[in-house]
């Protein structure tokens, strides 16, 4: 008798579950990440060629999901709601935009080029997250901008280090509200970071 029940329950679960309801089907949406400059500038015939090397990703930012903060301390990462690339591989991108529309240099190059850039700029993408408790976003870059050499004794050196944290209003707690505060976080940081470059230029 008890193995009969054992071998039964299967059957009379599978037909419980039939009378369970259907889950609602949510989209994955995938956000794009692309502050564009505020005025875009021709080229300086005169300045240095800069190279922008790719920018690695932090602990965790190799996700494409939001990273939103919550209040109580614990980071949610979004599986429904995305970027459309890796925040680092986008960040990149908008760096070289961005120092092209500066207007400070005679020409903005990837790795991999066969110009002799005059400067390079490396780093990282440390944080990129919508902080709840702050009501922020915060973009922050560690930059490390490079003299470069096309002598064949002298040296590459670095010319400064620099921790960038952009920020911006979080209003509400939507996906919608966070990738708009996080995109204007990133272009803060942008913003700062052309500085810094147009100073070694």
């Amino acid at each position: 008798m008890r193995r009969r029940l054992i071998l039964t329950a299967p059957i009379l679960l599978a037909g419980c579950g039939s009378l369970l309801p259907a889950q609602k089907y949510v989209p994955q949406v995938n956000w794009p990440l692309q502050p564009a400059p505020p005025t875009v500038n021709p080229p300086n015939p005169y300045g240095p060629v800069l190279l922008v090397r790719d920018l690695a990703a932090g602990p965790g930012l190799q996700a494409q999901g939001l990273q939103t903060l919550r209040a109580d301390g614990s980071l949610n990462i979004a599986y429904y709601n995305r970027w459309a690339v890796e925040p680092a591989d986008a960040a990149t991108a908008a760096l070289t935009t961005w120092a092209e529309a500066s207007g400070v240099f005679s020409a903005v190059v990837g790795t991999g080029t066969r110009l002799t850039p005059k400067l390079i700029v490396e780093g990282e993408l440390t944080e990129f997250v919508a902080d709840l408790a702050t009501s922020q976003a915060r973009a922050v870059l560690t930059l490390v901008v490079i003299a470069n050499s096309d002598s064949l004794t002298a040296k590459s050196h670095p010319l400064a280090q620099q921790r960038i944290i952009g920020t911006a209003p979080l209003h509400g707690s939507d996906a919608s509200a966070e990738v708009a505060a996080l995109q204007a976080a990133l272009a803060n940081a942008l913003t700062q970071a052309v500085s810094l470059l147009t100073r070694f230029a």
